[in-house]
């Protein structure tokens, strides 16, 4: 496959920059209603070094009546998004130690014997595989990003740079034997072509072995106010009642579920062949009676949902543009594909400064779109920032905690979601 950068080379190439999803990415149903209205935005990953044009995509927020998936609008081609990925998981607080003790639970599950093979679908930098190497595992990663491939396997973590399909599935199995336990964490939303994914899956599980992933829960995103997890990179938006009815399509089961704090809110799903032999845990039914109670899948939670977030918005610009009106310097802390959403949904671009981040990817870029200077966060001395909005509100504790000498110089910060707060 041609390895595309940017939308132009995608143009150059012949291969159109995205297309508008007018099915349902899991059912293939076009019942599909808008559940909530977003602003358009560029892709939320794409800090350039250089500030150039850069297309805006449809990020609406899509309901499938039949199943209960919620989709975004425009599947951007994932070339563009995924061949020169820069998100490695170690720039992400707290997800490497997340995935020690994530290996740890999986091998338990599974039962697996030492020198089992695992793979990861979406593999990264190796981060979970060298935790599974770590209690002696074969390990194999799956990742299209080329040069992060390149860098896990150097590391001593093999990793295929190439999409997960049916395909890759049996290349794998040919070459390294069937595996007992396959994951995907935050990467099954990535892909718009999900059945396949799930075929692929079952074609690379031995038959007593253990597919677990891990996902954005949709009903932590409307009840926690995480609308900026909803970017280009994230297709879908998963419920228990989704997943149930997909995974039963394709020749698997859902055997269990359970919350986990990551990304805000997700789920981490257990999934075996149909024939496997472990028990449904009670669990399943309980979840589902609760999508059903809080009306997960209803029109009018959506418009609440939309409600809530336009009121957080009006009382969050209205304190920014009262310092900006003051004389203050305002910067935002964060770059990432959530705050790409932040800028644009809130109209933001004219209000802030710069905006600092302590990824030093991300340092000396600028913001998809709006073209934003970034700098390290050492710029909120260096420019004299009267306040920071702290875009990144997730990890708004450490970053406070990192910065009280801007607090005792009588810096602010402004927290958006997902309650407005002044500190």
């Amino acid at each position: 496959m041609t390895m595309l950068k940017t939308k132009e080379q995608a143009a150059a190439n012949g291969a159109p920059t995205y297309y508008k999803a007018c099915r349902c990415l899991m059912c293939g149903s076009g019942d599909l209603y808008l559940a909530l209205p977003l602003a358009h935005s560029a892709v939320g990953n794409d800090y350039f070094q250089t500030a150039h044009p850069q297309q805006e995509f449809a990020l609406n927020l899509h309901m499938c009546r039949a199943c209960g998936n919620a989709q975004i609008e425009d599947v951007v081609n994932p070339d563009i998004l995924f061949r020169s990925y820069t998100y490695s998981t170690t720039s992400s607080l707290g997800l490497v130690k997340h995935f020690h003790a994530y290996a740890a639970e999986v091998a338990g599950l599974s039962g697996a014997e030492p020198g089992s093979l695992v793979v990861d679908i979406g593999s990264n930098d190796g981060s979970l595989l060298r935790a599974f190497q770590g209690i002696g595992y074969r390990v194999l990663g799956v990742d299209p990003a080329v040069e992060i491939a390149r860098a896990a396997t150097a590391g001593g973590v093999e990793t295929v740079p190439d999409y997960f399909s049916l395909k890759v599935a049996r290349r794998v199995k040919e070459g390294h034997g069937p595996a007992a336990v396959v994951t995907a964490n935050n990467v099954f939303a990535h892909s718009d072509k999900l059945p396949e994914m799930a075929d692929g899956v079952r074609e690379l599980l031995r038959p007593d072995g253990v597919f677990t992933f891990e996902v954005s829960y949709l009903l932590d995103i409307v009840q926690k106010m995480l609308f900026d997890t909803i970017y280009h990179e994230h297709l879908c938006y998963h419920s228990i009642r989704s997943l149930d009815q997909f995974f039963a399509r394709h020749g698997l089961q859902l055997i269990d579920v359970r919350r986990v704090p990551t990304k805000g809110g997700s789920i981490r799903g257990t999934v075996q062949r149909a024939d496997g032999r472990r028990p449904v845990s009670p669990v399943i039914g309980r979840m589902l009676e609760w999508e059903r109670i809080t009306e997960l899948h209803a029109p009018e939670t959506y418009r609440a949902f939309a409600r809530r977030i336009g009121a957080a918005r009006e009382l969050f610009v209205d304190i920014l543009d009262r310092a900006k009106a003051a004389g203050k310097r305002i910067a935002g802390y964060g770059a990432s594909p959530t705050v790409t959403t932040l800028l644009y949904d809130y109209g933001l671009a004219g209000r802030l400064d710069f905006m600092v981040d302590d990824n030093p990817v991300k340092q000396n870029t600028f913001s998809p779109g709006h073209h934003i200077p970034v700098y390290p966060s050492d710029a909120i001395y260096e420019k004299g920032a009267d306040v920071i909005a702290i875009l990144a509100w997730n990890y708004a504790a450490p970053i406070m905690a990192r910065h009280q000498a801007f607090a005792e110089k009588g810096g602010k910060f402004v927290i958006p979601l997902p309650v407005v707060q002044v500190v």
